[in-house]
């Protein structure tokens, strides 16, 4: 096999005794999971159901610290009748093996054994992971061999012969473009939508993710950054608190921390399509042929935000907690119950930080949500590009097709550098988008550079025909 379900729990209660149905968190699930196989499930319709069912699964704890040693609860098994909702995924688990309590000589070992970073056996989460089930079995069973007789008495799952695999990603292609003109009459062909607000992205490889810097994983699903987001914007402060005095609200210093290359939880987006269609057509000078995207989002009126909003101030003061604190983050309680709690105190004094008179009604539903926003035009690039950003709560994920509020079409882009040709003559160049004198120097440069001299063979013999 080669994924199976690893499915974690903090609360060593969830995973003692007789474990028979099992509750995860809507925003907990595919944490960890490579990208392309997260994008492919995070819909949880009827054919990822089947195939999360189809796979092998280890339910266990968090790990415990002892005296010299750590130790986790562990069981393997099948699950099925996967239940989605909005906030909860339930399922039902049932046991095969159950090996107890391991105990590993450090973290090190047990990580090891799940091939797992050093964050995820501390989270409660559902991951996808890559790997042979059968190949973890035998390294638990070399730390527990009396076990041994009942791992061979277990079946993996029926192999059929075919490879199981996850659905196909759902993405909305409107068509392919060659040239502005193609491009511009893909857009006015696509439908408008009333009460929305139209905004495009560029992505120089179409196999790029909508994910925020601060959100992406390494191939194997484990976080890059976002552990670190907290020490990453204090850092960034205290090393140049003077570029950041004039900015009144947090979102405003996520912005231009995101302007100086700082993995931020904002993702840019454009009011302006050629824009976004300049940023697609970019290449490296070898690869000129690998196709770029366009992603144009409709948002809904009442999804965009202003930087003053309330519910922007939420989500940007998200950056000061730990990562500890948010793993302490619940979704899943009533307003009243999760503003009770310790982390909401925490985050509401980041708040009032910046504003005073914020009511202590955090609403849960509102934290992991994703808006756009609209910001401050602070600096050329940002007036430049028509700027916007979408800032991604806790835990949220963008499905390829879109969410509630959020609708998510593309266009295929091709001929790149003939559609900068075209760019340029309507002044949508690197001088325009970027109107720093570097970009400038830059732009000016390659536009007035002479053209390679064609090399000539030196060994070839000498002409003598000349009279």
């Amino acid at each position: 096999m080669e994924s199976f379900n690893y499915i974690s729990f903090g609360n060593w209660e969830c995973i003692e005794g007789n474990v028979n149905r099992v509750v995860m968190g809507r925003g907990r699930m595919f944490e960890y999971t490579p990208s392309d196989t997260e994008k492919r499930l995070e819909s949880l319709d009827s054919t990822a159901i089947a195939f999360l069912e189809k796979l092998p699964t280890f339910l266990c704890s968090e790990t415990k610290s002892n005296q010299n040693t750590v130790s986790m609860l562990i069981k393997y098994g099948r699950i099925s009748g996967i239940t989605p909702g909005p906030k909860e995924v339930s399922t039902t688990f049932e046991t095969l093996i159950d090996f107890g309590e391991v105990e590993f000589d450090n973290v090190k070992e047990a990580r090891e054994v799940f091939g797992a970073d050093r964050f995820q056996l501390h989270r409660t989460h559902w991951a996808v992971r890559e790997g042979d089930a059968r190949e973890v079995l035998d390294r638990l069973t070399k730390l527990n061999p009396a076990l041994a007789p009942h791992l061979a008495e277990q079946d993996m799952p029926a192999d059929d012969g075919a490879e199981i695999q996850p659905p196909p990603r759902d993405k909305k292609i409107l068509g392919v473009a060659d040239s502005v003109e193609s491009f511009l009459q893909l857009l006015y062909g696509s439908p408008g939508r009333a009460k929305t607000e139209t905004f495009f992205r560029g992505h120089s490889n179409a196999r790029y993710e909508l994910t925020p810097s601060l959100l992406r994983k390494w191939d194997n699903g484990d976080w890059q950054f976002m552990p670190s987001e907290d020490r990453l914007c204090k850092e960034l402060l205290i090393a140049h608190h003077d570029e950041f005095s004039g900015d009144q609200f947090c979102f405003d210093r996520l912005v231009r921390m995101q302007h100086y290359g700082l993995p931020t939880r904002l993702l840019d987006i454009s009011g302006n399509p050629l824009v976004a269609l300049f940023f697609a057509c970019s290449f490296e000078p070898d690869q000129p042929e690998i196709d770029g995207e366009v992603i144009v989002f409709q948002v809904s009126s009442e999804l965009v935000k202003y930087y003053d909003s309330d519910t922007v101030s939420c989500l940007s003061n998200l950056s000061n907690l730990t990562y500890a604190q948010k793993n302490e983050i619940d979704l899943s309680l009533g307003k009243e119950d999760f503003n009770e709690t310790d982390v909401a105190g925490k985050l509401l004094h980041h708040i009032r930080s910046e504003k005073g008179f914020f009511e202590g009604r955090i609403i849960p539903d509102d934290l992991g949500s994703i808006v756009c926003v609209k910001a401050k035009r602070t600096n050329t690039r940002i007036k430049s590009q028509s700027g916007a950003f979408l800032l991604f709560g806790h835990e949220a994920t963008l499905p390829d097709a879109g969410q509630g509020g959020i609708e998510i079409s593309r266009v295929t882009i091709r001929e790149k550098a003939h559609i900068l040709e075209q760019l340029d003559r309507i002044n949508i160049n690197a001088t325009t988008v970027y109107p720093s004198i570097d970009q400038t120097a830059v732009h000016l440069r390659d536009q007035h550079r002479s053209p390679r001299p064609v090399k000539t063979d030196t060994n070839a013999a000498p002409n003598n025909s000349e009279t």
